[in-house]
Order: C-alpha cells, then structure tokens, then sequence
C-alpha cells in the first residue's frame, strides 16, 4: 500500500464548494483521499494499543496486517477498497475506544481487534490469494466484510474461522469481476470446535482452511450454498452501492448481529433505488455523480412509520448511510442526499477545525425534538440545507411544503448559531456562505396552501420545543402572577428563560406528519376522526381537526384538555396555532412563550391567561 502523504490540500473551488454545501465529482474525490488518510491513521493508532492486547484464538494483529500489505501489493485496489469500506472504519473506532477503556460491549478485547483478520481475508479474496487466516465468529456468524457472511452451524455461539481464497473475487456480493464465483466449505466435525472461555459460549474458535483455487473451506459447505448470504448491489445506471445487512459494525455506533433480508425485502430496495437514482438525475445530474461516487454503502433497517424514515451517519464511516425501508424513491433520494451532506462534513472536518470545544450550550435543532449541540447543529444546518435544495426542484405539493419547510428550519438554525463564540473564522464563513445561498431560496414563491402548512408545521416545532425544553425565571412567573393578580400589565424585560431538557410524550412532527398526509392525499385524513394514532403515532382528533382547517372544533378541544388537567405541551401549542387561524389575539402571545403560560395557569380560562403575557417572548436559543 502506498505511503500517505504528509498533509491534503484541497483545490480551491472545492473548499469553496463544500463552504457552499455543494461539490462535484472532483471535490468528492479529493475528499476520499483524505479520508484514506484518516482511515490509515486510526487503524495504525489501533494496532499500536492493540499490542499489548489478549488474542484469544487468534493470530496477533500484525498477522493479519501483513496479509492485507501482501494483497496489497497483488492488487492495490483491492486492499483498498476494504480499508475505504465504511464499517472498517467503525470498526477502527469502537476498538480502539474500547482498548482505551472509553468504551465497553460484552465481546472479548480478540473479538474486535481480530475482525482486522476478516478485513485481511476479504483483501486476499478479491487480491486472488492463495492464504491461510484466522476470522472470529461471534454469535454464530463468520463474516468477510463487503462480501458476505457464513451463518456456522454447531459453533457454541460464535469463535473462530480460519479462511482461505476465492480466486479472482471482488467486493460485490462475493461474486469475482468477469467470473463465477469463488466456492466454500466447512469441516462441520466435532474436532474442529474449540471452547475459548467457560461461560462465555458466544466467543468459541473454529477451524477453518482454504486453497489458491478459487475454493474457500468454511466447515464443508459450499459458498454460495446453505447458510451463506452476500450482500445485495443496488445498481442504476451510473450509480452502485452494497446494501450491507451483515456486517457487524454496519449500524454506526455499537457492534451488531447479521440480520439478512428476505428475498422480497431485496427485492423492495432494488426496485426504490432505480427509483430514487432517477429522480437523484432529474434533480440534479452532477450533485448525483458526486453522490455516487462518495456512497458506497447503505444499511438497511425495518420500515419506520410513514413520513418518519430513520436515518443516520457516521464521521467513523465514511460512505454510509444507514436508512429504514423508504416509503418511495423519493423519501429514498432526499435520504441519500441528507446523509451524503453529513458525509460530506465530516470528512471536511477531519481536515479543517469549524469550532473550538463547543462548551456545555445546547441550542434549538428544528429537526430534532431533543437540544443539539453547536457540533450537532452544524452538522444538521448542512445536511438540511441540502435537503432545501433537493425540494426545491420538486414541484408537487408535498415537495414544495418540504421546501418550504427546510429553507425556513435552516435559515433559523444558521441565525441563532451565527455568533456562537464556539465558532472558529472558517467556522462563521461556512454558515455565512450557507445563509448566502440559502437566502435568495427564501424569496421564491411558494403555492399559498403549501406554505401556509409549512409556516404551521414550523411555528409547531419551535413552540412545542419550548415548552418541554425551556424553563421560565421564577422571578418572571412571579413578576407575571402578581400582574396578573392585581390586573396591571406585566414586567417588561424578563429574564431569559432557561434551558431544561424535557422529555417529549410524543414526536414533535405529529402535526406535519398529518400536514404531509393531507397533501399528498387530500382525503387521506379522512377517515382519522375517531383513532388517528392508530395511523400516526401520537395524533389525537384535535390534531386532525386542526390540519384539516376545523378551527373552532380545534380550539374547543384544546381547551378543554386544558381544563381537565391534561395540558401537555402539545395541548397548549395547539390551543394557540387553533387561536392563531381563528384570528383570536390571544394566539401570538402564547405561541411566543407557552412555557410561560404553563407555569402561570391556575384554572383560568387559558385564553384569557395568554392576553395578559408579554408580547414576543424570547427568542429561541
């Protein structure tokens, strides 16, 4: 492998394009080369902690790093290609904090630090090396990463697997470019297990062997056969990425079990990526080159509810993104590009410092329902800025509400942030480079139904945030309940009120989920009067009869929730945008500071209550 290079450099026009939130295909290439480094860098800090480590079964690391450098030299880009592997560099990672002692899972040390012998294996495959090696097995599954796994049958659990060769491979789902694939066995005899550690029947070890022609011995079945799964490929035309449902450190975060898809699962994402591909062209022919060639990997979870996908990334795992069975290709394709954005930035700052510590502050997310750190928001203002853009060029009536939605979110979250301390120089020009380009998106016209539920949908999220996340002074409730007792207006200039984390009962998008619901099928809600949480999670009839423009019945509910003794955040919020549609004066007040209104109310009509507030309120953090 070759040496790498003292320091990266960006050309000029793609530092200023990733400020911006964009970058072509050259940009994403160089930010590939730098990742390289940074994958090699940690990989060498985990090796040298992971000398004095136990091996267990194994081989020592360095093994095992010497046959990935042999397959190296045999073939360059198939070493490569493993290292580039997004989980490798979760893997890298999670052990090296685990060696450290910043972290713990109930695998032993040699389990993690000897996935770098599956690493190798994969290398020496796709190389088409005649090898031997050493692979744990943990909770019954041996897996070569980017290829495939062996689910081993009669291992106590897990343990060990000594791989060998498939002639000719490639990282692709196990099958050799321009040829048949590689075939596999296992010596399934008793002699062939070895217990590790009593007790621990999860980690055992397994013998395993291989020769140089194109056969791969994994306890005598042949690979592909019974209890081996490949990875699937999502192919479009000009794009190719590997759905990874096996690896264990695919899920970004803590070590996971292989959970492989059925055939009809298979079968859903290949067609929704086609799908999303072309709609990724029909936005923006050279933003999607830049996606396809910076993806690599997606990781499948279950369907999430719908219009609630999930979805992460990871700093560690360049290339990935993790996402729930989309409802559409196009839930699909602003999915790809929101995690390819957060991508993007992470690897930006592996290579440039946007603040310095960050500090204890939390500030408000407007995609989150929790406070985020200024780290956090960053990532977020990036991300949903490119997903502004993405809607923008949809021109249907649930695409222009998310346009006009996340120009609204992002242009907030970069105003409140612009002066954080935190922010170092370039730090403050990217959010100013951001906000310029997000600025003239704001002026565009927007059809008056769509932006009127995006302006709901948004005044929802900031107030509701509030009132389970700010915490009013006690001097200014006082201050207020003496106004209010003796009819005199209240106190100008109160404290600021504080920031409490709360816990949310419910998603604080209920109500935009009902809005999305509503436009993409105007008589969708039609039948949610009675149980709409049945089809949306934590929506109450009150909730639809808001969205659906019933105000008055609307605003009766809200208040008398109210005056039950169930006034939850949601409650109040409601009660105000219900005020607000129905011109009642009493909405502005309390949409402004339903914190405050909370901590005032003793019984009174909560009308009357958000009258006596102060007008404005105070800004969202």
């Amino acid at each position: 492998m070759r040496q790498t290079s003292p320091a990266h450099v960006l050309p000029a026009r793609s530092f200023e394009e990733l400020l911006g939130g964009g970058g072509d295909t050259t940009t994403v290439d160089a930010l590939c080369a730098s990742e390289r480094s940074w994958r090699l860098l940690v990989v060498r800090a985990l090796l040298d902690a992971a000398g004095t480590a136990p091996d267990g079964p194994l081989p020592p690391p360095a093994d095992a790093w010497r046959l990935l450098v042999r397959a190296g030299a045999a073939d360059p880009a198939a070493a490569e290609r493993v290292l580039a592997y997004p989980a490798t560099g979760v893997w890298a990672a999670h052990t090296l904090r685990r060696l450290r002692g910043s972290t713990e899972d109930d695998a032993p040390s040699w389990v993690h630090t000897g996935h770098l012998h599956a690493l190798a294996a994969s290398a020496a495959i796709a190389a088409g090396l005649d090898f031997r090696t050493t692979v744990p097995v943990r909770y019954g599954w041996a897996v070569l990463p980017g290829i495939g796994a062996m689910k081993v049958e009669g291992a106590p659990g897990g343990g060990a697997a000594e791989g060998g060769t498939l002639a000719g491979g490639t990282l692709a789902g196990g099958a050799p470019e321009g040829g048949v694939p590689g075939r596999a066995a296992v010596d399934d005899g008793a002699s062939g297990w070895a217990a590790v550690e009593d007790g621990a029947p999860d980690w055992a070890a397994v013998e395993v062997c291989g020769d140089g022609d194109g056969r791969l011995t994994v306890a005598g079945r042949a690979v592909p056969g019974p209890g081996w799964h490949g990875l699937t490929r999502l192919d479009a035309d000009g794009c190719a990425l590997l759905l990874d449902d096996l690896d264990p450190y695919r899920t970004l975060r803590a070590p996971s079990v292989p959970e492989p898809l059925g055939s009809a699962d298979d079968r859903d994402w290949r067609e929704l990526f086609a799908g999303a591909w072309q709609v990724l062209r029909e936005a923006g022919a050279e933003e999607a080159r830049a996606l396809a060639r910076g993806l690599a990997v997606v990781v499948p979870r279950p369907r999430a509810e719908r219009y609630r996908p999930h979805s992460a990334s990871s700093g560690d795992a360049f290339g990935a993104a993790l996402a729930s069975l989309p409802d559409d290709a196009e839930q699909f394709a602003a999915t790809l590009v929101h995690e390819f954005q957060h991508n993007k930035l992470s690897a930006f700052m592996h290579l440039f410092t946007l603040y310095e510590g960050g500090g204890d502050r939390l500030h408000y997310a407007p995609w989150r329902d929790d406070p985020r750190p200024l780290g956090g928001l960053l990532q977020g203002v990036y991300a949903f800025h490119g997903v502004a853009g993405f809607w923008r060029r949809r021109q249907h009536p649930l695409g222009r509400f998310e346009f006009a939605l996340w120009r609204s979110q992002t242009a907030h979250a970069l105003r409140s942030i612009a002066d954080a301390e935190q922010l170092t120089d370039l730090g403050r020009r990217l959010v100013s480079e951001l906000s310029a380009r997000l600025r003239p998106w704001l002026a565009e016209p927007v059809d008056p139904r769509c932006l009127a539920a995006a302006e709901l949908a948004t005044a929802d999220h900031r107030a509701t945030w509030r009132a389970y996340h700010l915490r009013p002074d006690p001097r200014t409730v006082r201050a207020h309940a003496e106004a209010l007792a003796q009819g005199t207006p209240p106190p100008d200039g109160p404290p600021a009120p504080a920031l409490v984390p709360g816990r949310p009962t419910r998603g604080l998008d209920t109500r935009a989920v009902l809005l999305r619901r509503l436009l993409a099928d105007p008589e969708g809600l039609t039948g949610l009067r009675d149980d709409p949480g049945a089809v949306v999670e934590g929506a109450r009839p009150e909730d639809v009869a808001l969205v659906t423009g019933r105000t008055d019945e609307a605003l009766d509910a809200f208040r008398d929730r109210i005056a039950q003794g169930a006034g939850d955040p949601e409650t109040w919020v409601g009660l105000a945008l219900a005020a607000r549609a129905a011109g009642h004066l009493a909405g502005a007040p309390l949409l402004a500071a339903p914190e405050l209104a909370m901590a005032l109310h003793t019984g009174q009509d909560p009308l009357d209550l958000a009258l006596a507030l102060t007008p404005g309120g105070s800004p969202v953090p």
